[in-house]
């Protein structure tokens, strides 16, 4: 067995490893399942209801994507126009920076009582809170080129607008992807934190909702399953843009 093939299994051998270890906790201790259900009983409560919550997940990532896609496109947005002007920059950079610090749980029943709708408002929750990274790092990208080949595009007499399509943009491309991986983590934390309050003010949709209506009745186990899934949709999320970033990244490259 090559050393590469261990590391991959690394992982997954420790995972079951931990699993043996809490279902044996469990079991020696005769934890009840109302305070530490074991895998076998989240596991069982998950088969009692799957395509319930199969179907709230699939809610919860609708909002989650859709968020996504909007942070993404505003945060490079923004960045462009920072870079493109100064008087952008001045405009912006502060309030960038006010959305990443206010607590999106603050302003989250505020923004669902003026939006409306109820799946644009957790978008909107969702998408303050996975703007910030992917905004940071492309601006961050598009001002790390190096002076010496902003002198020799100058050189070569290029314009602004040259610079900024053959050369800042490029350079800039691994810093979105590096952002968009991080951003779409916390799209998905933004959208449970915006459902969580949704379902406290009685709108019923994804998982976190689904997660208050357990625990409200005290069905721990399916509490348990509903917070593995998103667990499991958070890893396929980041691993999922990862390799996405790889592969237009090497594509990149051998163009």
């Amino acid at each position: 067995m090559t050393a590469t093939r261990i590391e991959r299994l690394a992982a997954p051998l420790l995972g079951l490893l931990v699993l043996a270890l809490w279902q044996g906790v469990v079991w020696g201790f005769q934890v009840p399942a109302y305070l530490l259900p074991g895998p076998v009983a989240i596991a069982t409560a998950f088969f009692a209801a799957p395509r319930l919550l199969l179907t709230s997940l699939l809610s919860t990532l609708a909002v989650t994507f859709v968020a996504l896609v909007a942070a993404s496109v505003l945060g490079a947005a923004m960045a462009l126009l920072m870079e493109l002007s100064r008087l952008a920059r001045a405009a912006i950079q502060p309030w960038a920076v006010v959305l990443q610090v206010t607590p999106i749980v603050a302003i989250a029943p505020l923004i669902i009582v003026l939006v409306g709708n109820p799946f644009v408002s957790l978008v909107v929750c969702a998408t303050i809170v996975a703007f910030f990274p992917v905004f940071a790092n492309t601006a961050a990208g598009l001002a790390a080129v190096p002076a010496e080949l902003l002198d020799l595009f100058r050189l070569y007499g290029a314009g602004r607008r040259q610079t900024l399509r053959l050369l800042r943009l490029p350079a800039a491309l691994p810093y979105f992807l590096a952002g968009l991986r991080i951003s779409g983590g916390l799209a998905l934390v933004g959208a449970v934190v915006a459902e969580f309050v949704a379902g406290s003010g009685g709108f019923a949709s994804g998982l976190a909702y689904r997660i208050l209506e357990a625990g409200y009745r005290l069905e721990i186990p399916r509490m348990f399953a509903a917070l593995v899934l998103l667990a499991a949709a958070g890893v396929a999320i980041n691993g999922g843009l990862g390799a996405f970033g790889t592969l237009l990244l090497r594509r990149r490259g051998e163009g």
